[in-house]
């Protein structure tokens, strides 16, 4: 198995969904990747962690309006550690990112906060306490890759690298700009410029991957539990992979190492 004890500053480290209902979505993805859970008290909004093994690899929340009256969207989120919140947080701001929710201490857990990049991208940071983020990756129902999909791949580079002192790698080849971003020389993520193959409007994201051993199999149990198919199962160098959608509207992608 592969079991992580910590995170380097920059390293994604937690995933977790913003469910308009997340009894649903606990239900849907305990189906589809054979979690369990752990349900918070309701002071945290009874925030729910997915476990695989008994080690948690994934959160779950019902999201709740923002001061503007209007709800996150319903997608799922990457948080990218950090050694010390306060330090990151002034980084964002002076690099042209945009604070989204305040620096919350989780005590003893660690401390928290959803930010968005100059190019528009949600994502989180977390400063480590007793939980480091995910206990379990790269395995089956887990978390195995995450990489950014935006308008302006160079600034979102430029922005990366100066708050997170993460490394940009060299472009893959034959891709349409797409580059890993590396911590101590370990390619720990990827971000790619919107091409034409996306359709008009979606905004910039995070795109997280879960992997699973049966693609097709895992896309036709989406289907039946009431989940869509943006992308059928294919085969890539990377291994094979399907994008797919839950019935509350977050996408995700799923792959298979070949």
């Amino acid at each position: 198995m592969s079991e992580v004890s910590s995170y380097a500053q920059g390293t994604p480290c937690w995933v977790d969904l913003n469910a308009s209902d997340r009894e649903a979505a606990m239900e849907f993805y305990g189906g589809l990747f054979g979690w369990e859970y752990e349900v918070g008290p309701a002071e945290f909004g009874h925030y729910t962690q997915a476990q695989r093994d008994g080690k948690p690899v994934a959160g779950i929340v019902r999201r709740s309006a923002a001061e503007n009256g209007e709800p996150p969207a319903v997608a799922w989120t990457p948080y990218l550690a950090c050694d010390d919140a306060e330090t990151t947080l002034s980084a964002i701001r002076a690099d042209g990112g945009e604070q989204i929710t305040e620096l919350m201490d989780v005590r003893p857990m660690g401390r928290v906060l959803v930010a968005m990049d100059p190019t528009g991208a949600v994502f989180g940071v977390w400063e480590a306490g007793l939980h480091i983020g995910a206990a379990l990756v790269n395995e089956p129902g887990t978390v195995v890759w995450n990489e950014l999909v935006t308008g302006d791949a160079p600034r979102a580079r430029r922005f990366y690298s100066t708050v997170f002192g993460v490394r940009v790698g060299e472009p893959v080849a034959g891709s349409h700009d797409y580059t890993p971003f590396c911590v101590d020389d370990r390619e720990v993520g990827g971000i790619t410029t919107m091409g034409e193959k996306h359709p008009p409007g979606i905004p910039p994201h995070w795109r997280t991957y879960f992997a699973v051993t049966d693609p097709d199999a895992t896309t036709a149990e989406v289907t039946r539990r009431g989940g869509t198919v943006l992308r059928a199962p294919r085969d890539t160098p990377y291994g094979r992979t399907a994008a797919l959608r839950d019935p509350q509207g977050a996408a995700f992608t799923v792959i298979t190492a070949p």
